[in-house]
C-alpha cells in the first residue's frame, strides 16, 4: 500500500513538473513574440515610443530594437527546445528571461505599463522554469525490511 502511495505521488509530482515546464515555454514564447514585434516597432521608428527626458538610460531607438528584436528571437528558440524538454533550454530559458526583465527595466520610461508587465511575465517564466523538475524519471525507493 505504501508503494503504491509513493507511486502515486511521484506520479503526481511529474504530472506537475510537466505542465510547470510546459507553462514555461508558452510563456517564453509569448513574451519572444511579443518582444519581436517591439523591436520591429523600434527598428521601424514608430510612434508608439514616445522619448523621455532626462532618463539616465538614453538609446537609439533603432539599437534598441534590434536588441529587443535579437532577445524575442532567441526566446521564441529557446522556448521550442522548452517544448522538447531539453536541459539547456531550461537554463537558457532562465538567463533569456532575465535578459528580457533588464532589458524591460531600461525601457521603464518609454512604455512603464507595458515594460511591468513584460517584467512580471518573465519573473513568471524563470519561477516555473527554476521549480519545475522533469528529469526524475524514477520514484524514490521505499526500505521494505522495515
Amino acid at each position: 500500500m505504501t508503494t503504491t502511495h509513493t507511486t502515486q505521488t511521484h506520479a503526481r509530482k511529474q504530472q506537475w513538473a510537466g505542465g510547470l515546464m510546459l507553462f514555461g515555454a508558452v510563456m517564453l514564447m509569448v513574451a519572444g513574440v511579443i518582444d519581436i514585434f517591439r523591436g520591429i516597432m523600434g527598428i521601424a521608428k514608430d510612434d508608439v515610443f514616445v522619448a523621455a527626458n532626462g532618463y539616465v538610460f538614453r538609446f537609439d531607438l533603432t539599437g534598441w530594437g534590434w536588441v529587443t528584436l535579437i532577445l524575442g528571437a532567441v526566446a521564441v528558440v529557446v522556448s521550442l527546445g522548452l517544448f522538447q524538454g531539453a536541459m539547456w533550454a531550461r537554463i537558457s530559458g532562465i538567463v533569456i528571461a532575465g535578459l528580457i526583465i533588464i532589458a524591460n527595466f531600461l525601457s521603464l520610461p518609454y512604455a512603464p505599463l507595458w515594460s511591468t508587465l513584460m517584467m512580471a511575465f518573465s519573473g513568471v517564466v524563470i519561477w516555473a522554469l527554476c521549480v519545475a523538475q522533469p528529469q526524475e524519471s524514477t520514484p524514490p525507493r521505499t526500505p521494505t525490511g522495515v
